[in-house]
């Protein structure tokens, strides 16, 4: 299958840099949202007496309906216009936003946030196509650069964020603050985005092609996948009839694989081209940020609640910690933009194994020094952590999209987003399920430090073997890599 050449949208320069800013200020918006919430959630049980399952719900449900919207959305963007989508998308968000923070009831509160995730979902991948119309070349990877720094940023800085406007508001209101926040962002946002943003769809008279038995098999298998692994805690409560899902995963996952077959066979555009998935640098790519994103969320929610349960650390500090991963991230992700083009994966396979000696750094800082130093010795871990997961997110971004027609960029973006955000809810779940039932197992209600020890490093195995699962796929597609140049240089 032949592809036209990839061209980038004809603006000036600084009309391209104004768009690709307003773009990456979104997807922050967007990311924020996944980590700044975990933090106001026990000002949110009292609030509302929220049980532990609407309290769950509330996170994970973002996640799901987030990770569900993504795929559709993105096929939406590709056929039409992707600014329209954008900017229905944030100001959904916007409404959602609004009333999360106006909820008079933790279901009231469950409902919005469920749909600030369907929001999210609609323009993320926007977000990602926008970028791969706006630059190519040399251009693409410094954009993707500063876009993983800005990612970088949002995703370490959410925790602290929350806990900040945790403090403000005050133990009964502060949560409230969370979703404040976000209004007059997005406001600011959605005028900038009607005014810089491009048109990139002339107007069609070719009726909508959105597959409709492919999206609902779509749902059902995304669905069937993520819930019974964000429904994971670790309680001995937990109901274990919900692995039974995963059978529905498998037969409608194989499903959906033979109606796209069968429906791309009749020369119809079907909701997912199974024939991205050909292009080795797209599929190892998008492995290897699905590995990736399991695993570094987990590390973050690991870190807090030791830091916070085990050592009693207020919730901001807890999150301050994380600060120099975000700062070594960003320049991490802005190097590794300009160098991609001259390193490709090789760059990758060295950011992961920098990633892997911060988590060793953080289990020995947890274990073998004084309560009061840990925090400060986890700090300086969360900087090597950083710096080298700077050089894995941008840089598996551009290799991923590099050989994927423009006009399917926002699909193959946001299919990209959807192994992101399946990792991190598969993920969580382990390392969660890791440490919870390591507290269970070894307290009768009543842990101490010891058993904060163990159910951290118990979690951060579980964090370590996924960063290491990364770093297979990594060396495996640089192996491919060297042999291709082989056979035909």
């Amino acid at each position: 299958m032949s592809h036209p050449p990839t061209q980038s949208i004809p603006l000036t320069e600084g009309k391209r840099q104004q768009a690709f800013w307003v773009c990456v200020s979104v997807a922050a918006l967007t990311i924020l949202d996944l980590s700044k919430v975990n933090v106001g959630l026990p000002s949110i049980e009292e609030a509302f007496d929220a049980s532990s399952t609407e309290l769950q719900l509330i996170v994970s449900g973002y996640v799901l309906t987030f990770g569900l919207t993504l795929v559709p959305a993105g096929r939406i963007g590709d056929q039409r216009s992707r600014k329209l989508l954008f900017v229905i998308g944030l100001s959904l968000f916007t409404l959602a936003s609004i009333a999360c923070a106006l909820a008079p009831t933790g279901a009231a509160l469950l409902v919005f946030r469920l749909i600030q995730g369907v929001a999210a979902g609609i323009q993320m991948p926007q977000v990602i196509g926008l970028i791969q119309e706006l630059f190519q070349g040399k251009e693409r990877g410094r954009a993707f650069g500063l876009f993983g720094a800005t990612i970088g940023l949002a995703t370490a800085f959410g925790p602290t964020l929350g806990g900040l406007l945790i403090a403000l508001g005050g133990p009964t209101d502060g949560w409230r603050w969370i979703f404040w926040i976000n209004v007059p962002l997005a406001l600011v946002a959605i005028a900038l985005a009607i005014w810089v943003l491009p048109q990139t769809r002339t107007r069609s008279h070719r009726p909508l092609e959105l597959d409709p038995v492919g999206v609902l098999l779509f749902g059902i298998t995304v669905l069937s996948l993520m819930w019974p692994f964000l429904f994971t805690t670790g309680a001995p409560t937990d109901d274990p009839a919900r692995w039974w899902l995963l059978v529905v995963f498998v037969l409608a996952g194989t499903a959906f694989v033979a109606w796209e077959r069968r429906y791309a066979a009749r020369g119809r555009h079907p909701l997912v081209p199974l024939a991205l998935f050909s292009i080795s640098s797209y599929r190892n790519g998008t492995a290897l940020a699905t590995m990736y994103f399991a695993a570094i969320p987990a590390m973050f929610l690991l870190t807090t609640l030791y830091l916070q349960h085990g050592l009693g650390l207020a919730p901001v500090y807890a999150g301050m910690v994380s600060i120099g991963f975000a700062l070594l991230s960003a320049i991490g992700s802005w190097r590794g933009g300009l160098l991609v083009n001259r390193f490709g994966r090789r760059l990758v396979v060295l950011g992961i194994v920098i990633v892997l000696v911060g988590i060793g750094l953080l289990v020995l800082a947890a274990l073998l020094t004084p309560p009061e130093v840990t925090p400060w010795a986890m700090a300086a871990a969360m900087l090597v952590a950083g710096l080298g997961g700077g050089l894995v997110i941008s840089p598996n971004q551009t290799l991923a999209l590099a050989d994927i027609p423009v006009k399917q960029g926002g699909l193959a973006g946001s299919v990209g987003q959807l192994g992101q955000r399946i990792g991190t809810a598969v993920g969580t779940a382990i390392a969660l399920s890791l440490f919870y039932s390591t507290i269970y197992r070894e307290s009768a209600g009543q842990p101490d430090l010891d058993t904060y020890h163990d159910a951290y490093g118990f979690g951060m195995l579980a964090v370590a073997v996924l960063v290491a699962l990364a770093l297979a796929i990594g060396l495996a597609d640089l192996g491919a890599r060297q042999r291709q140049r082989r056979e035909f240089g």
